[in-house]
């Protein structure tokens, strides 16, 4: 979502709650993921898995966007690299190569969406994240050509949930994830302003 993610987040929470039928007392934990990514969709995301975690007596865990988008391709135990890619828009990307286990080749960051073409270094390689194909679409003819694109606009809920469950709460804290600094900043004579 561009826009709404306070207005839309909890209504939704309710459907899901009511088709599973009961009350967040029979939860076992919380996930969330914590970006990278929009920084009111995280805020927002965050917020509500901490507070509906309080509220029940519940476990909070957080996994980064990027593990999540990764998490089914590790699954299936594959030898060859995995690219997971958020639009981070005015053509740069975040990402992260992991191997076919999970370990990581390149630590999540944010770059012109042409630096990830030096991922071709680790052989073919597995693009997924709601910037796949964008990058795909720009990959140079002379690399090898990614041996999967998937292109999918958010993380399976599945997969976070499992990420989730395995998860250690002392390390997997339920706080935003982010790569880069806003773009809205306050006016500089606002900032200087004492507060009262």
């Amino acid at each position: 979502m561009k826009r709404g993610h306070a207005e839309a987040l909890m209504p939704l929470i309710a459907r899901v709650m009511a088709q599973f039928g009961a009350g967040f007392d029979a939860l076992d934990r919380i996930a969330v993921t914590t970006g990278p990514g929009s920084f009111t969709g995280l805020r927002v995301g965050i917020s509500a898995a901490r507070g509906l975690a309080l509220a029940a007596g519940k476990e909070v865990v957080g996994l980064t966007t990027l593990t999540a988008y990764a998490a089914p391709q590790v699954s299936e135990q594959h030898d060859t690299a995995i690219l997971a890619a958020i639009d981070a828009r005015h053509d740069h990307v975040y990402y992260q190569v992991v191997t076919g286990n999970g370990s990581t080749l390149v630590n999540p960051t944010v770059a012109p969406i042409d630096e990830t073409f030096d991922a071709a270094r680790f052989g073919p390689l597995r693009i997924v994240g709601n910037a796949a194909q964008i990058i795909a679409d720009r990959w140079p003819p002379q690399a090898e050509k990614p041996v999967l694109v998937d292109p999918q606009p958010a993380p399976d809920i599945a997969w976070v949930a499992w990420g989730g469950a395995l998860a250690d709460p002392a390390s997997a804290l339920p706080k935003p994830f982010y790569l880069r600094a806003p773009d809205a900043k306050p006016k500089s004579e606002w900032a200087a302003e004492p507060r009262s």
